[in-house]
């Protein structure tokens, strides 16, 4: 069985990747590059070539929430988009094609439909895409991570799931990358970092250093160059404290596990799988949702987490260096408070999520070879 992977949210991408079978044949299609005229390269683009696995990159358009200077030249990519994903396609050859949501997965999907290719696609937010919706009359089966979006499908198309979590963030491993027993910090604004973020920390890191220790990652965004200009700051500061700080472009998806299990606090945008971490590490959370997301989904995922009794939202439009510093001195002052509301329904289902995946393009893949005979 030959399967195509397609980019977009790629933490449960690589998860379903990790739980099929070794004789399965694998490509993956997705982003180069991180962001729209950035030749920063992405984490996925990165993480998949580490695992020698053969990467198809799609250079397509989006259509964009927000006006900005990329917006023309990214809808004239579009119609290459499809012309490309044909293209990938017809050479590959899969058996099936899995999309895991965003812009990317748009072309690819529809040139399967054409070429009578089975697709499945896995839903992670708590509701639905924009793209997986427009793309669901296409599927051979939608996987869904929550029970809240079944309503958004067609009911004999959905299967129950779950969000996978790769199987070394499960492990629960422990170790240390301190000298000192100070809490730990982890700010992350996802794989593609945040400038927001970024340059909020970069108003009080020096201030937050004093009493914690601090894992920052930052994204690679040429445009910005927030870890040049933050690793110009680490550089500077006094011995005693500079080894408090440890900033990255990216941290290995391989570590991410460890490094949850080390924080005492996270400091993050709210993106569905970041919820579903954070949920499943019990981690408490200062959430600032991106406030163009679609759908105002990070919102959403930032409510269930503040729901549950682990998230604190701070809006991007009020929220500032000192407002932060001072949620961050108050949070820790009670952070055994934050616990996970037994109350509360979560219907988490993490463990079996990714080798229930498994089973779907399992199941497309054999719809299809019984067509065939």
């Amino acid at each position: 069985m030959k399967i195509a992977l397609i980019g977009g949210h790629l933490s449960p991408a690589l998860s379903v990747l990790e739980a099929l079978p070794k004789e399965a044949e694998v490509v993956f299609i997705g982003r180069k590059y991180a962001f729209e005229g950035d030749k920063a390269l992405s984490l996925e683009y990165k993480a998949v070539n580490e695992l020698k696995i053969p990467f198809w990159e799609l250079n397509t358009g989006r259509f964009q929430r927000k006006l900005t200077k990329h917006t023309f030249s990214s809808f004239l990519k579009l119609p290459f988009g499809f012309f490309q994903a044909f293209s990938i396609l017809m050479r590959t050859k899969p058996d099936v094609v899995v999309g895991f949501g965003g812009y990317v997965s748009i072309p690819v999907i529809f040139a399967a439909s054409i070429l009578r290719i089975p697709v499945v696609i896995h839903e992670q937010t708590l509701g639905a895409g924009m793209a997986n919706r427009r793309l669901s009359r296409f599927a051979k089966k939608i996987c869904i991570s929550w029970e809240s979006s079944r309503k958004y499908f067609p009911q004999d198309k959905v299967v129950l799931t779950g969000n996978p979590i790769r199987n070394f963030l499960i492990s629960n491993s422990k170790f240390s990358i301190f000298n000192n027993n100070h809490p730990v910090i982890y700010i992350t604004g996802g794989s593609s970092g945040s400038h927001f973020i970024n340059s909020l920390i970069e108003k009080i890191i020096r201030d937050l250093l004093r009493d914690y220790n601090v894992v920052h990652q930052t994204g690679a965004a040429l445009e910005f160059q927030d870890f040049d200009r933050l690793n110009k700051i680490r550089e500077s500061l006094p011995e005693g404290i500079k080894s408090n700080y440890i900033l990255k472009k990216f941290i290995n998806p391989s570590q991410v596990g460890d490094i949850l299990n080390l924080a005492t606090l996270v400091i993050s945008r709210s993106g569905i799988n970041t919820v579903t971490e954070l949920t499943y590490f019990e981690k408490p959370a200062i959430l600032i949702p991106l406030p163009f997301a679609q759908n105002n989904e990070q919102m959403e995922n930032a409510r269930f987490l503040q729901r549950i009794g682990l998230g604190v939202i701070l809006k991007q439009e009020e929220v500032d260096g000192r407002k932060l510093l001072a949620e961050i001195i108050r949070i820790m002052g009670q952070i055994g408070t934050f616990k996970i509301n037994k109350k509360e329904p979560i219907n988490l289902s993490t463990k079996n999520a990714a080798q229930n995946i498994v089973s779907v393009i399992n199941y497309a893949y054999e719809s299809k070879t019984e067509k065939k005979s």
